[in-house]
């Protein structure tokens, strides 16, 4: 079983450390910060990694969207290098604690190392349960398409059947991610993005769209998918009609149908395909249980993406993503128990 697995899947995208800790509403508000949000980090917001360490009790979680999903996928799949990972980090001690916490998760990661930025940080300010990510790149920016070329890390294009990018990797390396789009094209493969925040929507919109004829199976949430129906001028809020005018944007390859899949938090999600929704409800989760949403979204995506590699239906994928979800909003950051419970 496992040969047959090896490489299945692969990620890239940006490697950021989490700076996890519970702050309060005085502390969004001196930084401008709105829960339930991702932005990159301005001049305005580098202090606040520093006083979190020092006012509130943080913890470190090696994190970044795509390898969230990854390594949610590979400990869903339980067989050992299902999946492999590219992303950028520096030769600083967040990089050594991040290459040990992907070994440990059974991810094969290739870093490119970089000798000048410092590993990419992502601070995570949690009120109530809710998240926001202020994510300082860094290393993570510099991420260059000659890494992707040599043949090491080329190999693991070449090995996958299935690739997943989180679209915050459009801020960093669109070379990179149409070099493994128009390979996947090419050669039958399953190519998979998230739209991951509204800036990307809204401020990425020209990359975004020239990878998107690639992308076999779009991931986002509600918010998302709004802020993508505002800036295409659709003038619908309504998450399943934004899903279906997704899934029938222009596609550069026919061997898949486009579709679709939104979260919405605690309602259910959102698949589309063949121009109609289907919806499934989500797994209930009483309030007092939730720690934080900080990766839900990605381990929604990772347990989706662990299904589907193994040419499950639809239905399963889904079921998959909720109960990782589902895992991963009772615990502090995007962390699992040892193995998963999914039958």
């Amino acid at each position: 079983m496992a040969a047959e697995y090896e490489g299945v899947l692969l990620g890239m995208g940006n490697p950021l450390l989490d700076i996890s800790a519970v702050v309060d509403e005085d502390f969004l508000t001196k930084y401008d910060v709105k829960l339930n949000n991702a932005i990159l980090a301005e001049d305005k917001h580098l202090p606040m990694y520093e006083e979190m360490s020092s006012k509130y009790n943080v913890e470190y979680i090696a994190g970044g969207a795509t390898q969230n999903s990854i390594r949610v996928a590979q400990w869903m799949l339980q067989i050992p290098g299902a999946t492999s990972y590219m992303g950028c980090i520096g030769k600083d001690k967040y990089g050594e604690e991040m290459k040990k916490n992907s070994k440990t998760a059974g991810v094969n990661v290739h870093y490119y190392e970089d000798e000048t930025a410092p590993t990419g940080t992502c601070a995570v300010c949690v009120v109530g349960g809710e998240r926001s990510l202020i994510a300082n790149l860094s290393a993570a920016n510099c991420y260059k398409s000659e890494h992707l070329k040599r043949p090491e890390n080329w190999a693991l294009v070449e090995k996958a059947k299935y690739i997943y990018i989180a679209g915050f990797f459009l801020t960093v390396s669109p070379e990179s991610i149409q070099l493994v789009a128009e390979h996947a094209a090419a050669t039958n493969k399953v190519f998979t993005m998230n739209l991951s925040a509204p800036f990307i929507c809204e401020f990425f919109k020209d990359v975004q769209e020239k990878a998107l004829p690639y992308v076999d199976y779009v991931f986002g949430n509600e918010t998302e998918a709004r802020t993508f129906s505002k800036v295409h001028g659709w003038e619908t809020d309504n998450v399943e009609e934004i899903a279906i005018k997704i899934s029938q944007l222009p596609k550069a390859s026919g061997t898949h149908k486009r579709i679709t899949v939104i979260t919405q938090g605690a309602d259910p999600v959102v698949v589309a395909q063949d121009g109609k929704v289907t919806t499934y409800p989500v797994i209930y989760l009483p309030k007092e249980k939730l720690v934080d949403t900080n990766g839900a979204g990605d381990a929604f995506v990772g347990g989706f993406l662990s299904q589907l590699v193994l040419e499950k239906p639809i239905e399963e994928c889904v079921r998959a993503g909720c109960y990782a979800s589902n895992v991963i909003i009772q615990r502090s950051g995007c962390t699992y128990p040892e193995k998963p419970e999914f039958k």
